[in-house]
This record gives C-alpha cells, sequence and structure tokens, in this order.
C-alpha cells in the first residue's frame, strides 16, 4: 500500500475548503481577510504548509498551537501526518493514536492508522490495523469524500482478502457502491474468491482483470498460482509464458515456469531458467536456493555446493541451508561433516526433522548404531515415523543383535513401504527369515 499517497488523499478531502480562494468582501483588505480567515480556520496555514511539503514550517506552527490546543484532534492527525510524510513511521503512529483518542469519530485518523500499520506487516499490527480501518470504513470523511470513504473500503478488503475472505468481500463491495470498479478491484475480487476456495469464480476474475489490463501486476501470476494449485500445469504454463513474452525478466512468473516444469518432469528445463533467473537476479536468496536445490536433484553437486556455501555465508544459523549442506556432504559420502552440519541445524531449530533425519542416516552409514538410535527417538518426538525411518530403526537394531526390536520394526517397514522400495524390502525380508531361525 502506498501509504503516503493514501495520506495526501485524507488531507486533502479534510481541508478542501482552505485550499479554495475565496473572494474578498468589499472594504476589507487581504490582511484583513487572513487575520479573518486565521481566527476561523487556525490551522488553515498549516495544511497550507503541507500541502506544498514545507514540512518544517508546518511542524513549528503545530508544536506552537498544540501547546495551546493539546486535545484538537484535527491538529494531532496534522502532526501525524507530517511526520508519515517524512518516514518517521513511529512518530506518526504515536500522533495518530493521540487523535484517535482525542476524538475517536474521526475518519481521517483511523484511517491513517490503519495504512501505516498495515504497512509493518507484523501480525499484532495487522490486527490493529484492521481493527482501525474497519472503524474508519463506520465513518463518514470530513469534508464528505466518497473517495477517501471507499479508500478506506477496499484498504480493509485488501488486507483482510486471506484471513477473512467474507470480510474483505463485503468491504469491497462497499467499495464499489462509492467508486466504479477498476482492474486492481477485479483482481482483489478474484484473490478473495481464491481464498475462500471459489476457484471457478477466482479464475473468472483472474481472467478479467487480465483481460481488462494484460499488465495489471500480480493478475498472471495470480491465475497461475489458482492453475498450479489444481495442478493444470498446461493451462498455468500458457499463462506464464505469455506474460512472460511482455516481461521476461518477471522473478515471481520465472519461478512459477521453473515449479511448472518440474511438475512436468522436465527437471533440465526447470534448471535452464532458474539459472536464467539468477543472472537477472544475482543476489536474491530465494533464487539462489532454487537453483541450488534444482542443482542438487540434478545431481551438479559443485554448482549446489557452491550456491550454499555462499548463502550460508550470509547466514551461516539458517537450519534449511545447514540441511542442505548436510544432504550435499552425505550425497558425497563426507558423513561426518554433514552431522556437524545437522547438529548445528538442531542447535538452531530442534524440531528439524530433516535434520534428525540426515544424522540417524549418517550414523547408520558411519556405524554409530547407538547414535543412530538416539537421533531417531528425538526425531519421533516431531514427527511420525515414515518407511525410511522405520528402516533405519530395524537396521540399527539389527547391527546391536537385537533380533525382537529389530524384527518389528522390519514387519512395520515393510507394512508402510507397499512395494515402493523394492530394494529395502527385499533385504527386510531376507533379514526377518536369518532373524526366526
Amino acid at each position: 500500500m502506498k501509504r503516503l499517497v493514501c495520506a495526501l488523499l485524507v488531507v486533502a478531502s479534510l481541508h478542501i475548503a482552505a485550499a479554495q480562494p475565496v473572494p474578498l468582501p468589499p472594504g476589507t483588505t487581504i490582511d484583513d481577510q487572513d487575520q479573518k480567515q486565521q481566527a476561523s480556520d487556525p490551522l488553515g496555514d498549516v495544511e497550507t504548509a503541507i500541502e506544498v511539503k514545507n514540512y518544517t514550517l508546518a511542524t513549528a506552527r503545530l508544536e506552537l498551537y498544540l501547546s495551546a490546543h493539546p486535545q484538537d484532534a484535527r491538529a494531532l492527525f496534522d502532526r501525524g501526518f507530517v511526520e508519515d510524510a517524512q518516514g518517521n513511521a513511529d512518530s506518526a503512529e504515536d500522533w495518530y493514536r493521540k487523535a484517535v483518542a482525542a476524538d475517536p469519530k474521526q475518519f481521517e485518523a483511523h484511517m491513517a492508522l490503519g495504512l501505516l500499520l498495515a504497512s509493518k506487516g507484523d501480525e499484532r499490527d495487522t490486527q490493529a490495523a484492521r481493527e482501525q480501518l474497519y472503524a474508519a470504513a463506520q465513518l463518514e470523511p470530513n469534508p464528505p469524500n466518497p473517495a477517501a470513504k471507499a479508500h478506506a473500503d477496499r484498504a480493509l478488503a485488501n488486507l483482510v482478502r486471506s484471513t477473512d475472505p467474507t470480510g474483505a468481500r463485503d468491504a469491497l463491495v462497499d467499495a464499489l457502491k462509492l467508486t466504479p470498479e477498476t482492474p486492481a478491484d477485479t483482481l482483489l475480487a478474484a484473490e478473495i474468491a481464491e481464498a475462500a476456495g471459489d476457484g471457478e469464480i477466482a479464475e473468472q476474475e483472474y481472467r478479467k482483470a487480465i483481460d481488462a489490463d494484460p499488465n495489471l501486476p500480480g493478475a498472471n501470476a495470480g491465475l497461475a498460482h489458482l492453475l498450479i494449485d489444481q495442478k493444470r500445469y498446461s493451462d498455468a504454463q500458457a499463462v506464464v509464458e505469455g506474460a512472460l513474452r511482455r516481461d521476461p525478466a518477471d522473478p515471481v512468473l520465472n519461478t512459477q515456469l521453473a515449479a511448472i516444469l518440474n511438475a512436468e518432469g522436465k527437471p533440465a528445463d526447470a534448471l535452464a531458467v532458474l539459472e536464467k533467473l539468477h543472472k537477472l537476479e544475482p543476489d536474491s536468496r530465494s533464487v539462489a536456493t532454487m537453483l541450488a536445490d534444482a542443482d542438487f536433484q540434478a545431481g551438479n553437486l559443485d554448482e549446489a555446493d557452491a550456491l550454499n556455501q555462499q548463502l550460508l555465508a550470509q547466514a551461516p544459523n539458517d537450519p534449511a541451508l545447514l540441511d542442505a549442506r548436510g544432504q550435499i556432504l552425505i550425497r558425497r559420502q563426507r558423513y561426518d561433516e554433514a552431522i556437524a552440519a545437522f547438529r548445528k541445524a538442531v542447535a538452531a531449530r530442534p524440531e528439524d526433522v530433516d535434520a534428525w533425519s540426515g544424522i540417524a542416516f549418517a550414523d547408520s552409514e558411519t556405524h554409530q548404531y547407538q547414535d543412530e538410535l538416539a537421533a531417531l527417538t528425538t526425531r519421533s518426538k516431531y514427527a511420525e515415523e515414515n518407511p525410511a525411518s522405520l528402516f533405519l530403526w530395524a537396521t540399527a537394531y539389527d547391527n546391536l543383535h537385537q533380533r525382537k526390536p529389530a524384527a518389528d520394526y522390519y514387519q512395520r517397514f515393510l507394512a508402510a513401504a507397499q512395494g515402493k522400495f523394492p530394494d529395502q524390502e527385499w533385504q527386510a525380508k531376507h533379514r526377518l527369515a536369518a532373524l526366526a531361525k
């Protein structure tokens, strides 16, 4: 959200009368008229300074005025706006809150505070932003301004489109009662429908938005996301490739294309897309991470390791990166180094199931069976067993010559494997026969 633009709209609606020239009455001078205007509208000169972005002058005059009128809601709002316009978010928030406290029915302060809190992105701030924008949506601007009122409704709809699609839909409908629908509104309607689980309506609205404006930011990616979720990969690919012809460097669309190609069983093509994207976005951590994973899956261990270590240099305690490093080291049969990487990962995130699984596998390969059982025990606190973990339990007990638990876990493995792991299933059956003698 462009908070500053929204706040400027609010200020303009609040003080539009002050900005319009008024004819002088007969027998008066300009000085006389200025004095009368200041008496009737003591904040007029402040808001004139705000309109021309003379924030130093506006601040000085507001400080003077507020020293005598500390509960004037309009002045408190103006003071917050001056801070907001200069990027001083914390100070602006304090002044907006004072304005709301001074006059809970002031539309402008509720809206500005809601927009500011929404821009922070924190969960607590988002909830507070929702409350402020909802309050604004129940009030009227002064003087009346349908565009500002509709802007509050749209801001609320945007904020809650994922968490409260019904409330978002109602807010958008209220906005459209006041101002005409735009392609951005249609896109918002699509996102609300998708969040509500209505894929058919969502697709219809996405396509309507794209028809209205093929370059509308987020529209093509939104439709592609919906189609990918529905596993309609060929349809999604057509949308993404069409959009990429207009904007070949778009990182989101390129990422989606790589995901589609992977899902279609074309890992080499997906890798080529990610390599191109990495050249376009060399500083993007998310792109580098995806490329490293694609290189790993393709068996390009040198390339994957180089990217992974570059990422780790920037975030040495990132559990996901440490897990990836451990897997690369396992593939290279450097098991002790892999265990060290995995243990660093669980030090940062004790519930890291992938790391505990990696430790157990590496311990198995280095014949540290007691350590393997300890790792599997910890893993079981955070995740259910799967065929891989059951096989590790079985072979660890088997190598420790604990026949009964080994047989039990071999049987559990066979029940879970269902023919998907033929080599291990053959081994399990062979060992069960041996253990039964």
